[in-house]
């Protein structure tokens, strides 16, 4: 008999994002937050010598990014976030969960996110822990 692999059901809510460190950003001129990445590697400079392609290459973020982008600070969750940006947008954040937890799914997939934070509570005898 094949042993199936349980699949790890993470719940975003409960994870802390942390930003890369490698990560340039600004805002530009409509107050919108950019995002710099620097393209390495021997065929980026290759690209960049002979095609004359950038160094970094921009991400513009839309509201709710610009909203979303300085509030990952390595301390709050993504709850506290989508809080905050149900205040923010109220009705033009809906619907909240399923969009926030797919901006940070692809903040993670493009490195833009170094780790997520597992948040860890367990009670006992009516007491309850948070440990990270």
């Amino acid at each position: 008999m094949s042993k199936k692999k349980k699949e790890l059901q993470i719940n975003y809510l409960d994870l802390i994002p942390e930003r890369s460190t490698q990560l340039r950003w600004h805002t530009d001129i409509r107050g919108r937050m950019v995002l710099e990445i620097e393209n390495k590697g021997a065929f980026n400079t290759i690209a960049q010598k002979l095609f004359g392609k950038p160094r970094y290459t921009k991400i513009h973020l839309d509201d709710n990014g610009t909203f979303i982008w300085p509030l990952i600070d390595g301390r709050k969750t993504v709850e506290d976030i989508a809080a905050l940006v149900k205040d923010e947008f109220g009705e033009k954040a809906e619907p909240l969960y399923p969009r926030i937890v797919k901006y940070f799914q692809i903040m993670e997939s493009y490195h833009l996110l170094t780790s997520f934070i597992r948040l860890l509570v367990f009670c006992k005898n009516n007491i309850c822990f948070m440990l990270s």
